[in-house]
């Protein structure tokens, strides 16, 4: 009764914002699309969409349909690009997802070699899903997850790739700089600078601030890690970043990194794949050359 292309169908829809738009992106015409529409909503015996003179709102059960249409098309698809490149004597894309910020410096380490050892495999990467980077892997809209925080679920693997300290970063002059460690309640005063992501997933926050009750004077959120840091060095705030990655900049920012705590943060990096894809020739050695590269990235870079 449901058929993939019922789906397409929602999607496409949902995209354009009309029937019209979605019959041309569709390469049907309006009264081919608006019948396939009507006879749908007969066959489900429900509305897929409220209509309100030109304008379409998607029904409860539309929305659901949407949201089933999320996850499945990503796998069709995937799938569809696969049994052509095996067709084609191909390998094609290694679709790479980051839950990290800070790793995008490292991650150019390991892509660089990469590239020169598997011509045939080109990389892509994504930072915005729209259901997390869990959902991402599920929904093959990405191949290898780079993240902190692996979630064990059935279907997936995590690899741990290399250890690294979360440090408090601060400017040579700061208050802090030279300190053995520093305390939650010491930056109660201080404006703290992070990457744009939520609270809850940021370590310096649950794993150090919180348990506390700390809560900074002021959060602002930068997306650059050159700009942050910048911003950290000429006493703007303070932030929070992998020791490694600090001491690469502190070699040309004049900024320092503070042990967060007495007995500091310690934290891991995670490739996560699915269990069925571990085996793929390109995904493996990714992952086999990122534990190479990282310990001689890490090494040098501490």
């Amino acid at each position: 009764m449901l058929e993939r292309f019922h789906l397409v169908l929602i999607r496409e829809v949902e995209r354009q914002g009309s029937l019209t738009a979605a019959a041309n992106e569709l390469h049907l015409t309006q009264s081919a699309l608006s019948h396939t529409v009507k006879k749908l909503e007969q066959q489900l015996g429900t509305p897929v969409w409220d209509r309100d003179g030109r304008s379409l709102r998607l029904t409860q059960a539309g929305q659901y349909l949407l949201a089933l249409a999320g996850r499945l098309l990503p796998q069709f698809e995937h799938a569809e690009a696969r049994m052509k490149q095996y067709a084609n004597g191909e390998r094609g894309t290694l679709r790479i997802g980051m839950e990290c910020h800070p790793c995008y410096q490292w991650l150019l380490k390991v892509v660089s070699p990469y590239l020169s050892r598997w011509p045939d495999v080109d990389v892509d990467v994504k930072q915005r899903f729209q259901f997390g980077g869990i959902g991402a892997l599920f929904g093959y809209d990405v191949d290898v997850l780079v993240t902190p925080d692996p979630l064990n679920r059935p279907g997936l693997r995590f690899e741990p790739v290399f250890d690294y300290e979360q440090v408090l970063v601060v400017a040579d002059g700061h208050r802090l700089a030279g300190a053995r460690y520093v305390t939650p309640e010491q930056l109660a005063d201080e404006t703290l600078i992070t990457y744009p992501v939520e609270t809850d997933r940021l370590d310096i926050y649950n794993q150090f601030l919180t348990p506390a009750g700390v809560v900074p004077k002021r959060h602002k959120t930068i997306e650059t890690t050159d700009i942050m840091l910048q911003m950290v060095a000429s006493g703007r705030g303070v932030a929070a970043l992998p020791k490694w990655l600090a001491d690469e900049y502190a070699d040309r920012i004049p900024v320092e990194p503070v042990k967060l705590g007495k007995g500091g943060i310690a934290k891991q990096i995670f490739l996560g794949v699915r269990e069925a894809d571990a085996s793929i020739d390109y995904l493996s050695a990714f992952v086999e050359l990122a534990r190479e590269s990282t310990g001689n990235a890490v090494r040098m870079l501490r």
